[in-house]
C-alpha cells in the first residue's frame, strides 16, 4: 500500500521528517524543497513529483515521467548550519555542476551540493542543476 499523502502532496513520513529538523535546517530544507517542486513544474517533460523518504531523507522522484534521477535533501549530521542536496553518485551530474558552476557551490565528491544555512541559496544556478537532474534520464536517452 502506498504511503498516505498529506494535504500538500508529501507522504506523511517525508513531512514528519522535515518537521523534525532544527529551525535553521528546517527553513533551509523547506526552501530547497520548494525550489525542487517549483523547478519541476516549470521544466517540460518532468510531470508530477513524488515525495517520499529514501535512506531516511526527504526525496523527490519523477515517478510518473521517469525523466530524471532522484534528488534527496538532508541536514549534515553534527553540522547544524549545513544542508545538502544529493544526487545519484553514478551519474555525471555533480561533475557537470562542478564544471558549470565552480564558484557557486561547495561540492561533496560526485554526490552532493553542500549549503550553508546562513547564506542565500544561489537560486539561478541551483534551478538549472535541479532541472538537469529532473531530466537526466530523458536527456541521456537522446544522446
Amino acid at each position: 500500500m502506498p504511503p498516505r499523502k498529506t494535504r500538500k502532496g508529501k507522504d506523511s513520513a517525508a513531512a514528519n521528517t522535515l518537521a523534525a529538523y532544527p529551525a535553521p535546517a528546517r527553513r533551509h530544507l523547506g526552501a530547497l524543497r520548494k525550489l525542487i517542486l517549483d523547478t519541476a513544474k516549470k521544466t517540460d517533460g518532468v510531470g508530477a513529483i513524488a515525495e517520499t523518504l529514501k535512506w531516511g531523507q526527504p526525496s523527490f522522484l519523477t515517478r510518473q515521467s521517469k525523466s530524471g534521477t532522484t534528488i534527496r535533501i538532508d541536514a549534515l549530521k553534527g553540522e547544524p548550519d549545513r544542508t545538502a542536496m544529493y544526487f545519484h553518485c553514478q551519474t555525471n551530474l555533480v561533475g557537470t555542476f562542478r564544471q558549470m558552476y565552480p564558484n557557486d557551490f561547495t561540492f561533496e565528491g560526485n554526490r552532493a551540493l553542500i549549503f550553508d544555512t546562513r547564506k542565500k541559496l544561489p537560486e539561478k544556478a541551483l534551478r538549472h542543476c535541479i532541472a538537469l537532474a529532473l531530466t537526466y534520464h530523458a536527456r541521456k536517452g537522446k544522446t
